[in-house]
């Protein structure tokens, strides 16, 4: 077979090549192999304390409880599959729970109920172990506007609660400080609240850093803010002979200029490159960004269109980089307006209001989860049972049908291999593989739940589709 491109042109030319995909390869290295928060807990820095999480736990299972004692209560409350079935009088009520416990979790799978029973049993064993996953000690919009003496002395002693947590082992599994923006007006104060906290927290520990600590940069609107952040860790690092680039950053989307720019582009990507590989989020702002998009309140809402165009910039703009996205917060509180000893009407009240702020949450997460954001914010520990009914009844309800699929673009695949075939449809099995990595990160699945699919562990962590079809190849 005659060719015309001689190997000395080609090796020219794709030695170019080679250069300009290694560089492109470096860029867009895919996602993240660590486990992603599904949530951060935002929280007043004035009102932590070593033991914060626990109690906050305490707080939201205690609500659910309260607002939900039964799984039929929960169903109702977040409209979950198939709830219009279950009985509303009491007495049915009590004989359906009765009739599932005596079930075995096979037989119990059989029946319509056991969506809702099993979402339910997952959220309060979850508010039992883990109820926070990422907690956000905040000197910003949570803390207010208090004197330079006041934040000073919370600096302090929120690095010394969080020196105790380390050494009692009761800090969230992810943990961080959001303080205030680098602007020409809070730049200073900024910079002061992170230098006494970090200071303070480095000397109690003796050069020690919470596991997954990060500091969250609020209201970003160029690059120089997040170079100014960067140098001021290089100084920290020198000083407290801390290994480069061990404190990393987020920062917040949560501007209009962050997501276009004065040239007309979008700058998140030089913001990412500004961070020298420290920056491992981005959150989005839901209030501030509406704010800026001249949205009134009544309609500054997580769901509001201008949002979903922010949320699709940034995931183009980041996606396959290795950086997290995080969604906002809903910030109507299930909270009931009584409190002391109620009446009964006084009771269903407060009922009816939690069940409404936690439908209207649970309705926001579910549409970022639909927009890809697998994290989000919660602002109150009530808020938390809604976060995860979400979440897991999300994902719950496309298993079957996602483990149908995935199983048989698997057989498919080894088909194709064995007859020599090429196998095209890869992305859609990537997809598919998308949601069983996501399900798991969100303990809405297990490992063993994922393995009825066909692939292996092995296969399930190299998070590639492409990967595993080029491994049964190779291993025929």
């Amino acid at each position: 077979m005659k060719i015309t491109i001689s190997d000395t042109h080609k090796n020219a030319i794709f030695g170019e090549l080679a250069i300009a995909n290694q560089t492109f390869n470096a860029i867009y290295k895919g996602d993240r192999e660590d486990r992603q928060p599904i949530h951060t807990v935002y929280g007043g820095a004035n009102l932590f304390k070593y033991n914060s999480v626990k109690k906050l736990g305490n707080t939201a299972l205690k609500s659910l409880l309260d607002y939900a004692p039964n799984f039929i209560e929960f169903a109702v409350a977040f409209q979950l599959r198939g709830y219009e079935a279950l009985p509303r009088d009491k007495k049915g009520q009590e004989k359906l729970l009765k009739e599932l416990e005596k079930l075995s979790d096979s037989e119990r799978k059989k029946l319509p109920a056991n969506f809702s029973y099993t979402i339910y049993k997952k959220v309060i064993a979850k508010l039992q172990s883990e109820a926070i996953e990422d907690f956000r000690i905040d000197f910003e919009d949570g803390f207010g506007n208090r004197s330079d003496k006041e934040e000073d002395e919370t600096a302090v002693n929120a690095a010394q609660n969080v020196a105790k947590g380390m050494s009692e082992n009761s800090l969230s599994p992810f943990i961080g400080i959001r303080i205030k923006p680098f602007t020409e007006e809070l730049k200073e104060r900024g910079l002061r609240t992170l230098d006494i906290f970090l200071t303070t927290l480095l000397t109690e520990t003796k050069g020690k850093l919470p596991n997954n600590f990060v500091v969250m940069l609020p209201k970003v609107t160029i690059l120089e803010q997040i170079i100014a952040l960067v140098s001021f860790f290089e100084i920290i690092e020198r000083n407290f002979e801390l290994q480069p680039r061990s404190l990393k950053m987020e920062f917040m989307v949560e501007t209009t200029q962050s997501i276009i720019d004065e040239n007309g582009i979008n700058p998140l990507r030089k913001f990412i490159t500004a961070s020298k590989g420290r920056c491992i989020a981005t959150h989005f702002g839901t209030y501030d960004y509406t704010a800026s998009c001249s949205i009134t309140a009544s309609y500054q809402e997580m769901d509001h269109p201008v949002c979903d165009f922010a949320h699709h910039m940034t995931k183009v703009a980041l996606a396959h980089t290795g950086v997290w996205l995080s969604d906002g917060a809903t910030n109507t509180m299930p909270i009931g307006p009584h409190r002391g000893d109620l009446t009964i009407k006084q009771e269903e009240e407060n009922k009816a209001v939690v069940h409404r702020a936690w439908l209207k949450g649970y309705k926001h997460i579910r549409h970022s989860l639909w927009n890809g954001y697998y994290q989000g914010w919660d602002l109150n520990p009530a808020q938390l049972p809604m976060r995860y009914a979400a979440v897991y009844a999300f994902f719950l309800e496309s298993y079957d049908d996602a483990v149908i699929r995935l199983k048989t673009f698997v057989e498919k695949a080894a088909r194709a291999t064995l007859i020599g075939d090429v196998f095209d449809d890869a992305a859609t099995g990537q997809g598919l593989l998308n949601y069983f990595l996501k399900a798991l990160n969100s303990g809405a699945i297990t490992e063993e739940e994922v393995l009825v699919t066909g692939l292996t562990l092995d296969e399930i962590r190299t998070r590639s589709f492409a990967k595993i079809l080029k491994g049964r190849r190779e291993n025929l």
